[in-house]
Order: structure tokens, then C-alpha cells, then sequence
């Protein structure tokens, strides 16, 4: 079968990451979360090419399968559960150690089994398994960017998948002979070319897309253990599993010198690939309204010095309530300008509530939706302290079901949006994604620049705990 997406010889990783995420994103082919930019894509029809895991020989044969968290191996998930077998999940970006073994409730009924194949089921129903446990994984299922029919294989770019299967290896819980799937929609099936795969790189042996099986007769190796040198020390900072695997090899009298990442270098395990942009147009003075027209922003000089004054606490009536999840219109001053210039709140119009404390100039906001009528700021901000993804800044719109929340940077947006998958308050389920004015040509997590209040603010403001649906606040 012919690749829908052709590459062009000399491409790169990166290269070929974007053109797939461009083109699943130009003919809409993704589900939540969007955009798919930096992600494994939750491609439209995964569920069908995840249920194809149960029809694998491997799989019959298999008695404990490692599936990859992201949100278009739900399907393959589930079908591990349901067939009785030990489901083993890596911890989200290693960040609280490698494995986490689900375990469901006995005598499960199929909703509860869905809900342990989904990220609340990492939370809610699992036993970490640490490095020197004995652990046999019998069937690897990994997501991936891109694919080829001869079993090559690229991630989103962070080294994940390589790392885990790396960690794995070491550990003794697979071998060269073990089964590796990745599960992608039938456009991410490329010629990659084999010049550009290296030797950490994870090759996979079967894919499933929604109408097909291929068995790749892969005669590429795969990693058995971790390329130590293809490491620095920033990485190994933000995965303590890591360090103390690396610590366990020294002590065994292994290699394991860290390699230095260059200036340019790709995220995760690195190749000294760059990291190319998106296509999108210079952020300076442009913003986009709400059907993504772009416009010259003309800032007034009482504009400029009023977004140099302090950040204070101000409360107004809530205004027009707008429509959509964009923070695009109204948030940057775009009043009636001059002497009596206000500043609408991230939704054409609204209250909002700032402290004292600077917010950094860029944040990356998340759209929180499907917030139930009577629930209080206060308890939202309790579910988000118990997952551990309080913001920086949150603005509470509860009249109009929602609230935006500002973290620091687009990893800690991350994070957060894989804690508050599946969050339900008051018997209501929430969505959780990237706010609308960083999506479209945008990568995802892009940070979006912060305004300064364009007016002198109010001053007192209601105690958090009674606060009204009918004012819109927001809070640091």
C-alpha cells in the first residue's frame, strides 16, 4: 500500500514528525486531545485498530503486556484487562518510576474495566513495580508518531518508548525476542529512511492501523539497555528512575558516562536533530480573533504603561459571556480605547481577580469545561491541589460552565492535562485541554504571553469560598 505522506529524501525525525502532525491536523483526523503537535495522536478510529491487539497470536500467547499510556492505547488497554492478563503501565513520563501494575476491583464489570484502561485507572488502580522486581513482559504495545512497513519507528521526540524498553531490558523483562506493537492511524505508515534510526531507537514488529495488520519481519535490533551516552545530566534530573538505574550499573561496573547535549539538540534521548517550528506567523503585535483571522494589534501608549503596573486584585461585573473555548478576543485590552480603556477578562468581558505576585510573561493556559452549576471555585481548586495540578492562575467562569488555568511552561500544562484527564465533580465529568488561542498553526503547549491590566484595578474582592457562578474571577 502506498504512504499517503510522502517524505522527501534528507528528511529528518523532526521533519517527518511534523508533516505527519500537520497532515492528521489538516484533514482532521484526531480526536481529543488536540492539537496533536508534540503528542502521540489520539487519532480518529483508534479504538477499531486497538481491538486487533486481541487477534495477534502474541497476545493469545502472552501473559503480561506492557501498553504505553497515551490516550489512543486506551482500546489496547482494555482489551488486556479484558482478557484477564496483567496489564502493566509505565508511570507518565517515568516521573514517579517505570512501571505501574493495574489491578482492577474482582468480579469487575466492563465500565470499571474501561475506567482502569483509561489515565484514572494509573491513579486509581495501580501497584508501582520497581526496578528490581522480577518482571517478564511477554508483549510491548508502544504508540508512535510515525511508522514504516519495515518495522522503523518515530516517537514524539522525547525518547520515552527507548528508555523504557531500554529500562526494561536492563532489568532482565525483555529480551530480543520480545513482540513490540505500535498501534497508528493507516497516513502515519511512512518511508522513513533507515540512515536516520539509531541505535537507541525502539523497532516494532507488528502495526495496527484501523483497516490493516502488518507484520513489519523486522530486521532492525532493538535496544538492550540504556544508551547512557545518548543521556545528559538535565535528563537524568527530571527522571530519578533513571538515576537510580544508572547508579545500580555503576555498581555492576558498566559504562555510564553521560553523553553533553548540544545547543539545538531534540528533546528526550538526544540526536542532535533541531527542533523545527511550526508554521505560524511572527507573534509580534499579531493576535487572532475567534475564527483565527489574524489583525494588527495597535497598542495605545496608556495601554503600554498601564500593562507596566502592578499586578493588583480588581472585580467587575461579569460582561458578555462569549462562546467557545478561545482566550483570544478581549484578553489583551481590546476595549474601547483611550482614557476610559477597560480590560475584558479572557472571554470578551467578565470579572477578573489577580494578586500581587507577578505571573512570568509567558504562561500556557488549559480549558477546563463541563464545570456542573453550583459548584464553588473552592472546590475546583481542591480537585486540582489533590492531583496535583494547581495553577498559577486560575479564572474561574462558572456561569458559563468553565475556567481557564495558566501553568508555567508547557511541560507543567502537560502534566496537568494528564492528571485531570477523567476528573467528575459532582457526578460531572470535566474536559480538560489546551486553551484555543494556542492551537491551530501552534504547537502543542506553546506558551501564550500574558497581559498586564490596561486600568488602574479595583481593590477588595470576595473570600474564595463565596464566591458567586455569576462573576467571573481569576486567581493566583
Amino acid at each position: 500500500m502506498e504512504p499517503v505522506i510522502k517524505i522527501n529524501p534528507g528528511a529528518t525525525k523532526w521533519d517527518i514528525r511534523q508533516k505527519v502532525w500537520d497532515y492528521i491536523e489538516d484533514n482532521n483526523l484526531a480526536n481529543f486531545p488536540r492539537p496533536v503537535h508534540n503528542r502521540i495522536p489520539n487519532f480518529k478510529g483508534a479504538f477499531t485498530a486497538c481491538t486487533k491487539v486481541s487477534e495477534l497470536q502474541v497476545f493469545t500467547q502472552s501473559t503480561e503486556v506492557k501498553v504505553d499510556p497515551d490516550k489512543p492505547l486506551e482500546g489496547a488497554r482494555l482489551a488486556v484487562l479484558q482478557a484477564q492478563k496483567t496489564l502493566l503501565v509505565p508511570t507518565p513520563r517515568l516521573r514517579t518510576g517505570l512501571f505501574n501494575k493495574i489491578t482492577p476491583p474482582l468480579d469487575a464489570s466492563k465500565e470499571q474495566l474501561r475506567i482502569c484502561s483509561s489515565s484514572q485507572g494509573v491513579r486509581d488502580f495501580s501497584v508501582p513495580v520497581d526496578l528490581d522486581a522480577t518482571v517478564k513482559v511477554d508483549l510491548v504495545v508502544v504508540g508512535s508518531v510515525a511508522v514504516s512497513e519495515k518495522g522503523l519507528r518515530i516517537g514524539k521526540g522525547e525518547g520515552f518508548a527507548d528508555m523504557e524498553y531500554g529500562m526494561m531490558a536492563s532489568m532482565g523483562a525483555v529480551n530480543e525476542s520480545t513482540v513490540v506493537v505500535t498501534i497508528v492511524h493507516d497516513c502515519q505508515v511512512v518511508d522513513i529512511p533507515e540512515d536516520i534510526i539509531e541505535s537507541h531507537d525502539l523497532t516494532v514488529d507488528y502495526i495496527l492501523t484501523p483497516t490493516r495488520v502488518i507484520k513489519t519481519n523486522n530486521l532492525f535490533p532493538k535496544p538492550l539497555g540504556i544508551f547512557w551516552n545518548k543521556l545528559t545530566t538535565e535528563k537524568l534530573e527530571k527522571i530519578p528512575i533513571l538515576k537510580k538505574l544508572r547508579a545500580l550499573e555503576e555498581e555492576a561496573g558498566k559504562d555510564v558516562t553521560l553523553g553533553v547535549a548540544p545547543p539545538e539538540a531534540e528533546p528526550g534521548l538526544q540526536t542532535g536533530q533541531p527542533k523545527r517550528q511550526t508554521r505560524r506567523r511572527p507573534r509580534q503585535n499579531i493576535e487572532q480573533d475567534d475564527m483565527g483571522e489574524s489583525r494588527q494589534e495597535k497598542m495605545s501608549e496608556s495601554e503600554r504603561k498601564a500593562r507596566q503596573r502592578p499586578a493588583r486584585v480588581r472585580k467587575e461585573g461579569r460582561g458578555d459571556s462569549g462562546g467557545g473555548y478561545e482566550r483570544g478576543k478581549g484578553n489583551r485590552g481590546e476595549g474601547n480605547r483611550g482614557d476610559n480603556l477597560k480590560e475584558k477578562g479572557p472571554e470578551e468581558g467578565g470579572s477578573e481577580v489577580m494578586s500581587q505576585r507577578k505571573l512570568p510573561l509567558s504562561v500556557t493556559t488549559v480549558y477546563l469545561g463541563g464545570i456542573p452549576a453550583g459548584l464553588r471555585v473552592s472546590e475546583l481548586k481542591a480537585a486540582l491541589r489533590e492531583r496535583e495540578a494547581a495553577p498559577l492562575r486560575l479564572t474561574w467562569q462558572g456561569a458559563q460552565h468553565r475556567a481557564f488555568l495558566d501553568y508555567s511552561d508547557p511541560e507543567a500544562a502537560e502534566q496537568a492535562l494528564e492528571a485531570l484527564q477523567d476528573l467528575s465533580l459532582n457526578g460531572h465529568s470535566l474536559q480538560a485541554e489546551l486553551a484555543k488561542s494556542q492551537r491551530g498553526g501552534k504547537r502543542s503547549g506553546q506558551s501564550n504571553r500574558r497581559p498586564r491590566p490596561s486600568t488602574p484595578p479595583k481593590s477588595d474582592t470576595a473570600p474564595a469560598d463565596t464566591e458567586s457562578d455569576t462573576n467571573e474571577k481569576t486567581e493566583e
